[in-house]
């Protein structure tokens, strides 16, 4: 089978990222397969995570691998001075494909340049996070039927949030309407800001978060402000609160407007909106498990063809 890397969005095209949205509905049918059984998954996780470390791990054990790996690199050889090459080819000798989270931006570029095994990027830095938004685009996709055409507005860290950084190069096929909502010591980074002049991406920027500012969205994306990637934490607490998403901010918004968010929250989005029709990130979470089931099988060879003629469905 043929083997490759799943490391930046922007490598994809407009017909590769609705392939692997049809990949996702399928397995979003029918999750519990043996499509890789006897295969082995590492997930290597130099840096937190919950939802996408634990959704890698479902995703492989529901298609039938095995998974081997660590969630704290304290643990591992790197303490003694193993260098991140020595790392992965090691690991490459025990696994079939590596989902690797690191916090210097580049690693999985550097490790799938290194790894005769297929790398996936589970999230570089404040890069980029290509599995988290292939699971925002199919989120998107289900829930407005269409990536066309669509206003969606990028709320609080865009400096340092990987995510939409990645949405933007994604959503570059689909002729989208951006609004940067951001103070400006967390504004969209220039060189995103000049990706969308070079290829034709409408946006707006925004400082004022409210009800009249939202009330055309068909997307808001939430983000959290990452106190980790602050070497000022003075900064940090000026910034941390100043967008907040509540209930009584929806009243006039879309009636098919989501509210996503990568997760985790802190206070960016108040408890009175989880009952809110709009709210739409826990069901984006679970999305992670479907759309990392089509990434780690694509990787691996498997093809749509191959699942729609699967016979090991459980």
């Amino acid at each position: 089978m043929e083997k490759h890397n799943f490391v930046t969005i922007a490598d994809l095209t407009k017909e590769k990222i609705l392939y692997m949205i049809k990949m996702a509905q399928e397995f979003e049918k029918h999750p519990n397969r043996e499509l890789l059984k006897g295969k082995v998954v590492a997930t290597l996780f130099f840096e937190p995570s919950t939802r996408t470390r634990l959704s890698f791990e479902t995703a492989a054990n529901r298609l039938g691998a095995r998974v081997i790996g660590f969630a704290d690199p304290k643990i591992t050889s790197g303490t003694k001075g193993e260098t991140l090459k020595d790392t992965i080819l090691m690991v490459s000798n025990y696994a079939d494909v590596i989902a690797m989270r690191h916090y210097i931006e580049g690693a999985a570029q550097y490790a799938s340049e290194i790894a005769p095994i297929p790398i996936i990027n589970a999230g570089d830095g404040a890069h980029q996070h290509p599995s988290q938004c292939m699971l925002d685009l199919y989120t998107i996709y289900q829930t407005q039927g269409t990536l066309e055409n669509l206003n969606i507005y990028l709320v609080g860290d865009l400096k340092y949030g990987r995510t939409v950084h990645s949405l933007i190069m994604a959503m570059r096929h689909f002729n989208p309407t951006f609004h940067f909502v951001a103070p400006k010591e967390l504004a969209m980074p220039n060189e995103y800001k000049l990706y969308c002049k070079e290829h034709g991406i409408k946006f707006t920027e925004h400082t004022a978060f409210n009800e009249k500012v939202i009330a055309d969205a068909d997307i808001i994306y939430m983000t959290r402000v990452q106190k980790e990637r602050f070497s000022d934490l003075m900064e940090y607490e000026r910034v941390k609160n100043v967008y907040i998403l509540k209930a009584d901010m929806l009243k006039n918004c879309k009636e098919n407007m989501r509210i996503l968010h990568p997760l985790p929250r802190v206070n960016e989005i108040a408890y009175d909106v989880d009952e809110d029709p709009h709210a739409y990130y826990i069901q984006q979470a679970q999305n992670g498990l479907y759309a990392r089931e089509a990434i780690i099988c694509d990787v691996l060879g498997i093809t749509y063809e191959d699942i729609l003629n699967d016979k090991t469905i459980i």
